[in-house]
């Protein structure tokens, strides 16, 4: 636990913007002490929900991505301290643990150049130091019984959260993923775009469903790899709101009935929500109403074991509106969580 720098009071206290009359979700949230015996403090704590940062752009650029996505925690944070606690958001039960600093990883990352093979290779390798971390401290959360909910960094960080979880449960896990892109590339080395493929190959991923793929930009070998697998499937954004061919709702209760015949994930790419700024930005996507209904639909269910919000780039002059369309996912799926069904 070398990497995890903990929250606390002190920086609530400094994020928190009070007003009379009103109760903030920050004032209401528990806070470890001690980075020690991680486990047992979790599992003798009185929550259910797990939050922490993945600072990062690591990955992204050893997938030749646009950097951006580690100022993702930081700008979220100060949103959701300051959303209002009441009937509907009860924080409570909610621990807001920290964030890993990876701020070493980053430096190296700024003085390497993505047209250089070598220079990539080395940020690969970066990528899988990062994976021991958070798969270390995920396979701690759920064995002790929370739900892990992971915000900012690149896709790269699906395989950590797939890992850790499947680590704890001690078997393999099933994953829904709301994204642009299968992120199921080659093994070439550890990036953000092979996140899932690296988790399948190890057999810590069992099912694997892909919501919203995005046609113009999977290979025709995807597509055949993901026809020829039964435990791989997917619809396209084209065919569901495009051409509409298929049904939104009917998506959601087919990618359900892949997935949640087992524990599973939630996987969030801001890559797929119109106009967020993001490592892949899209004109042509999600609206924000849409990616609220596909996560409550499945926060709800039993199966449901973690949250993974990633890939968005909050810069400054952004970065409030980054915060406030993640805060609104995450308090959405402690709601629905908490009110789960079969």
């Amino acid at each position: 636990m070398n990497k995890l720098v903990l929250f606390n009071n002190s920086i609530i206290t400094d994020l928190l913007n009070t007003r009379s009359g009103e109760t903030k979700f920050g004032e209401h949230v528990q806070t470890l002490t001690s980075v020690s015996n991680i486990y047992d403090a979790l599992k003798n704590l009185d929550v259910t929900h797990v939050i922490f940062g993945i600072p990062e752009d690591v990955g992204v650029f050893a997938n030749h991505g646009k950097s951006g996505t580690s100022s993702t925690w930081e700008a979220t944070i100060k949103i959701l301290l300051n959303t209002q606690s009441n009937t509907f958001n009860v924080p409570n039960k909610v621990l807001i643990l920290g964030h890993l600093d990876f701020s070493e990883e980053q430096e190296v990352i700024s003085k390497l150049k993505q047209n250089n093979p070598k220079h990539i290779s080395k940020a690969r390798k970066l990528v899988t130091e990062i994976d021991k971390h958070i798969v270390d401290l995920v396979s701690k959360i759920v064995s002790a019984g929370k739900i892990p909910i992971a915000i900012g960094g690149g896709h790269n960080n699906a395989y950590g959260m797939i890992k850790g979880t499947s680590l704890a449960l001690k078997q393999p896990v099933n994953s829904i993923n709301f994204d642009a892109h299968t992120d199921f590339r080659a093994l070439e080395g550890r990036h953000s775009g092979n996140g899932f493929s690296y988790a399948y190959a190890e057999g810590f991923l069992k099912r694997y469903f892909v919501f919203g793929l995005h046609e113009n930009y999977t290979s025709s070998d995807i597509f055949s790899q993901f026809k020829d697998n039964k435990h791989l499937d997917y619809n396209t954004y084209e065919a569901v709101v495009v051409r509409h061919e298929k049904k939104f709702l009917a998506e959601l209760q087919r990618a359900e009935s892949h997935v949640n015949k087992s524990k599973f994930g939630i996987e969030i790419d801001c890559d797929a929500i119109i106009n967020t700024p993001s490592s892949a930005q899209t004109p042509s996507g999600f609206t924000v109403e849409k990616t609220r209904q596909f996560l409550h639909h499945f926060a709800k269910l039993n199966n449901v074991n973690y949250l993974h919000i990633c890939e968005a780039s909050a810069k400054k002059k952004n970065a409030a509106q980054v915060g406030k369309l993640i805060s609104y996912l995450i308090t959405d799926f402690i709601r629905s969580n908490s009110n789960k069904n079969d």
